[in-house]
C-alpha cells in the first residue's frame, strides 16, 4: 500500500499517456507520480514507454530516459547511481527502495513510481526531507568527547570498532522512516528508524563520551517507545540493515540503567 501526504483538497487523477517509442519492439511501461505546486493541477499518473533496448537496466535509467527524450518536465534526485548517496530513494511498485539498484527486470509487469510515503511532495517525486533531517541533527550524530584530544587520534580495538557494523553503513535515504507506520503516526515526536540507528550508532562507540546524555535524550514516551517492531525498515533498507535490532538494543540499554 502507497500512502502519500498529498496537497489538501486534491485527489489523484489520470495523467498524460505518451505514445510508444516509434519503431521500439521491447517496451516497459512506466507509470509516475507527477504534482507540480506551482500550476494548481491535482496529483496525477502519467504513463511513459521505454525502449528496453535502448535503455540501462536499472529504474534510474529509465526515469532518466523519460526525462532526456520525453519530457524534460519530470522531476526528481539522484547522483552517484550507485547505491551509496540515497538521494534517488522512491516507492517502486509498492516498496521503498532507491532507483539506481532496482532493475527493470525485476518487475514482472507495469512499474509504478511515487515519492516517498507520507512524506510532503516538492514536486513530482522528490520528497521534502527537511524534518527527517531535522531529527537526524538532534541526535548528536558526532563524536562526543570532554576529555583532552588525543596527540594523534582516538584508539579503538577490533571488537569496539566491530560493534558499529550494521549502522555505520546508513546512507539517510529515508526508505526506513518512511515505510514505518508508527513514523506516519507519529512523526512529530517519534524520531524513527533511520535517527534512532544512527543515535546508536554513536550510544555504542566506545570513543564517545556522551553515553548517558544520549540515552537520557532518548528517554521519552514517542522519540523512542513510538517503535512496536513492526520490522517494515528492517525490510526496505536498501542497504541491508535492520533498525529495529538497534532500536531494541537501546531499549535494553534503558533498562540495564535502571536495574
Amino acid at each position: 500500500m502507497v500512502e502519500l501526504t498529498l496537497p489538501k483538497n486534491s485527489r489523484m487523477v489520470t495523467g498524460k499517456t505518451w505514445p510508444k517509442p516509434e519503431g521500439a519492439t521491447n517496451t516497459k511501461k512506466v507509470q509516475v507520480y507527477r504534482w507540480n505546486p506551482d500550476d494548481g493541477k491535482n496529483p496525477r499518473l502519467d504513463t511513459y514507454y521505454v525502449d528496453l533496448d535502448n535503455c540501462g537496466p536499472m529504474v534510474l535509467d529509465a526515469l532518466i530516459k523519460i526525462k532526456t527524450d520525453i519530457d524534460p518536465t519530470l522531476t526528481f534526485r539522484r547522483s552517484c547511481r550507485e547505491g551509496i548517496c540515497g538521494s534517488c530513494a522512491m516507492n517502486i511498485d509498492g516498496v521503498n527502495t532507491l532507483a539506481c539498484i532496482s532493475g527493470l527486470d525485476e518487475a514482472k509487469g507495469d512499474i509504478k513510481i511515487y515519492p516517498l510515503p507520507h512524506m510532503p511532495v516538492v514536486k513530482d517525486l522528490i520528497p521534502d526531507l527537511t524534518h527527517f533531517y531535522a531529527q537526524h541533527a538532534s541526535i548528536m550524530p558526532w563524536l562526543e568527547t570532554k576529555t583532552n584530544a588525543p596527540a594523534k587520534e582516538w584508539k579503538q580495538s577490533i571488537e569496539d570498532r566491530e560493534k558499529l557494523d550494521g549502522r555505520y553503513e546508513c546512507i539517510m535515504c529515508a526508505c526506513c522512516s518512511t515505510s514505518c507506520p508508527s513514523y506516519w503516526w507519529n512523526s512529530d515526536r517519534y524520531l524513527g528508524p533511520a535517527a534512532l540507528l544512527a543515535a546508536h550508532r554513536w550510544i555504542v562507540d566506545s570513543r564517545d563520551e556522551a553515553t548517558g546524555e544520549r540515552l537520557d535524550d532518548l528517554e521519552d514516551p514517542f522519540k523512542l517507545y513510538r517503535c512496536h517492531t513492526i520490522m517494515n525498515c528492517a525490510k526496505t533498507c536498501p542497504k541491508g540493515l535492520n533498525p529495529a535490532k538497534a532500536i531494541a538494543e537501546i531499549k535494553h540499554m534503558m533498562v540495564e540503567r535502571i536495574v
